[in-house]
């Protein structure tokens, strides 16, 4: 039975069987709090990792893969004593052994130990993916075999499954996995690159209670004990209102192994994505956001069924409304054949700090050099003692753009994003008079769309949840201005120039906005950053100067961390503070995003607020102008 925290003094909604699958009214549940991809690094030695998930308190399934390394894929979970078993094998089960590979499944992730199949080798970069047992979205069953033809096996997810996977345990047998778009006894094996068949191992499709398998030994022999793993699809129980899905299980195809592929529409952006041609022989492929699925570059992506260590290729492209296949690539993209695929759509909770998805650090000589304390989606790193503002973002990954100039974007192998903690690998940005300020996207407060031009006005989906109130876009593929709209001002990032009429971007809505016409030339490529304000943690607004000491109230309560400010009724630089570096009631040393100019430290423009921050007295004109039109983003 389905295990719920807190107590409910609402009804709820009884399953067939009688048991309690969901409440009617909140609290909630998101895709943040059932699936992790959490990386770490390998250390030999035993080692915890938290990643939020409840593995103690509502049982799930963990999958392991070493990157660096031939490995076996390595799947354990809390239904057989931490036995594990190999995707990419049809052997039986291992037993755990006390102190080795995985030990533990935690209330908030999971632990392990000495290494012994590769899931903590001393140095070696790993990937997991944490899959919390939960109504509508994922279930773990373990049973034992009687031969019995078209028997059901009960389970709780609460619908009907869109994937099943079934695995003998105790002997060598082939992985089964019926997908919900294949007829009653049709499957395909996880651990082989075969082809769908007509097996009979899945005489009946599933439904809402059970799901059905055949009398052979694959799923079903006198004695033997198997486990299965229950994907949801399509459940629409998450999220704020209880009413959105976060996976799904389809199709796309036919494959035309061309840069321009299938797209498929989900309603939302995916974070982990696995393929699998079903009517031609091929690998599995799983790709995931934290390692690396880059918007026009090589994305890595792991075989189920092999052992190979993590590969790269031009592959795919997640989009605010699904993914889009962008390659020859075969193994996604093949000529004339289809493709079965789940999807888990990413993050979608609200923050509550402002520290869950902003963090100002100065660089260290550890890996990565640049220190959130979250992962990171966009990042500007900039040297206090003068240079650039190069900006990095995780859907971009290996490039960077720079602020002060029109410069095509940059490639750099060192700007890698798969890092749980923050950004950059690259020695040179080490040093600590090196500042970033890293963002994380969330809804309410920041969200990045990758695109591609084309004539005419253009539509643009995003996931910010509320109409955005500040873009800032630049062209990636040649020289361009970058674009900056506060809705009624149209600005350049790159330069000192005041409003320049009418702004490029319009029509926001909560989940759209329009490029206008001419904004982004037909085949070229784009990058928007997009804010808005949320209660509490960002606030994007306006004020007129006073020449006198004038206090913006953002709504904060301890005050700004971040502060970028721009004068637009006339030519003014684009002014960054930050708490790090100092927003005192002294001197606050200062920054310019259009200039290569060194950090000032002698002014003292900025004083400290409790509710936001205080423009002083002494502020020039392009802080504090009397009459003077500003706009800014602060973060708490």
């Amino acid at each position: 039975m389905p295990n719920y925290s807190g107590e409910w003094s609402l009804p709820t909604v009884l399953g067939a069987r009688g048991q309690d699958l969901w409440p009617i009214n909140g609290p909630f549940t998101y895709v943040d709090d059932v699936f992790s991809t959490y990386l770490y690094e390998g250390t030999g030695a035993a080692q915890s990792i938290t990643n939020g998930i409840d593995f103690a308190g509502e049982g799930g399934m963990l999958w392991i893969k070493d990157r660096d390394a031939t490995s076996n894929n390595y799947i354990t979970d809390t239904e057989r004593s931490l036995a594990y078993l190999r995707t990419n094998s049809s052997s039986a089960e291992v037993a755990h052994t006390a102190t080795y590979d995985v030990t533990a499944l935690n209330s908030d992730g999971f632990s392990v130990g000495l290494p012994n199949e590769g899931v903590n080798t001393n140095g070696n970069s790993n990937v997991s993916w944490s899959f919390l047992k939960k109504p509508g979205f994922f279930d773990v069953v373990t049973y034992t075999g009687n031969s019995t033809s078209g028997r059901g096996i009960a389970h709780n997810l609460g619908s009907t499954p869109g994937f099943v996977i079934v695995k003998c345990t105790s002997d060598a047998e082939v992985w089964r996995c019926f997908h919900r778009t294949f007829s009653a006894g049709d499957d395909v094996s996880l651990n082989s690159t075969a082809a769908v068949a007509a097996n009979g191992h899945f005489p009946t499709v599933p439904d809402s209670d059970n799901f059905y398998v055949g009398a052979g030994n694959q799923v079903n022999g006198t004695g033997k004990t198997y486990v299965a793993y229950l994907f949801a699809h399509d459940d629409q129980r998450f999220g704020d209102n209880g009413d959105e899905s976060i996976i799904k299980c389809g199709t796309y195809g036919p494959g035309t192994e061309t840069l321009d592929g299938p797209e498929v529409t989900l309603g939302w952006e995916p974070q982990w994505v696995l393929v699998k041609a079903y009517d031609n022989t091929g690998n599995w492929s799983l790709f995931d956001n934290m390692r690396g699925v880059v918007t026009n570059g090589d994305d890595k992506y792991l075989r189920p069924n092999g052992s190979n260590a993590e590969l790269t290729a031009e592959s795919i492209i997640f989009t605010p409304t699904g993914f889009k296949i962008t390659s020859i690539f075969s193994e996604v993209n093949q000529s004339g054949i289809n493709y079965i695929y789940i999807a888990i759509r990413r993050p979608m909770k609200t923050p509550t700090a402002a520290t869950e998805v902003f963090a100002v650090a100065s660089g260290v000589s550890s890996t990565p050099t640049q220190v959130s304390g979250f992962p990171v989606d966009f990042g500007i790193v900039k040297r206090t003692t003068g240079s650039s503002g190069y900006a990095f973002t995780r859907l971009l990954q290996k490039t960077y753009l720079v602020t002060e100039t029109t410069a095509a974007e940059v490639g750099l192998n060192d700007a890698t994003f798969d890092h749980m903690n923050g950004i950059l690998t690259n020695p040179s940005f080490s040093a600590n008079t090196y500042y970033s300020w890293m963002f994380k996207r969330a809804p309410g407060f920041m969200d990045v769309v990758a695109t591609t031009g084309a004539s005419g006005v253009l539509t643009l989906n995003h996931n910010l949840g509320v109409p955005p109130e500040f873009l800032i876009s630049k062209r990636r593929n040649g020289t361009s201005n970058w674009y900056a709209d506060q809705v009624v001002n149209y600005l350049r990032l790159n330069t000192d120039d005041g409003n320049l009429g009418t702004p490029v971007f319009s029509n926001f809505t909560a989940t759209t906005f329009d490029a206008d016409a001419g904004t982004f030339s037909s085949g070229e490529t784009y990058i928007t950053y997009l804010f808005a304000t949320l209660a509490g943690i960002s606030k994007v607004g306006s004020y007129t100067g006073t020449a006198a000491n004038l206090d913006v109230d953002c709504g904060f309560t301890s005050g700004a961390r971040f502060i970028l400010i721009k004068r637009t009724d006339s030519t003014g630089d684009w002014y960054v503070y930050d708490s790090v570096r100092g927003i005192v009631s002294g001197n606050d040393p200062y920054l310019l995003l259009n200039s290569t100019a060194a950090e000032v430290t002698g002014t003292d423009y900025i004083d400290p607020l409790s509710s936001g921050f205080t423009v002083t007295s002494s502020a020039p004109a392009g802080l504090n102008a009397s009459g003077g039109s500003y706009i800014f983003l602060a973060i708490a």
